[in-house]
């Protein structure tokens, strides 16, 4: 699994590098979230923008940092999120429980307008 982790004061960024995201590298992605989804942070923004395609592992994954940091009222934001991989978090009725943006900058700006 390629991904880079950045950290924007308390906003963690986790950038997939991977084109698909299914049970090949499932375990790897929910080991990486478990990390880092803890209540200190401010808001998670997985950047999804490559990722083509998705099995019900993957979004297990999502679903996995949903769940650490919605005890927390803590938002996950997913970016990028192509068109394939949309429908299929409709279909899976998972979707209406993520906020959307087009860009990491679009989702920084919405963790900051969302403090005020």
């Amino acid at each position: 699994m390629k991904y880079t982790i950045e950290h924007s004061d308390n906003i963690v960024i986790f950038t997939l590098k991977n084109d698909t995201l299914n049970s090949r590298i499932s375990a790897d992605f929910k080991a990486e979230l478990l990390i880092i989804c803890q209540p200190d942070i401010e808001a998670l923004i997985l950047d999804l923008s490559t990722v083509e395609t998705i099995d019900s592992s993957g979004l297990g994954g999502i679903l996995l940092a949903y769940r650490q940091l919605h005890e927390h009222e803590i938002p996950v934001i997913l970016v990028g999120v192509q068109e394939m991989v949309r429908t299929i978090m409709n279909i899976s009725q998972i979707g209406n429980q993520f906020v959307f943006c087009d860009t990491v900058e679009e989702a920084t700006r919405y963790v900051s307008d969302t403090e005020d």
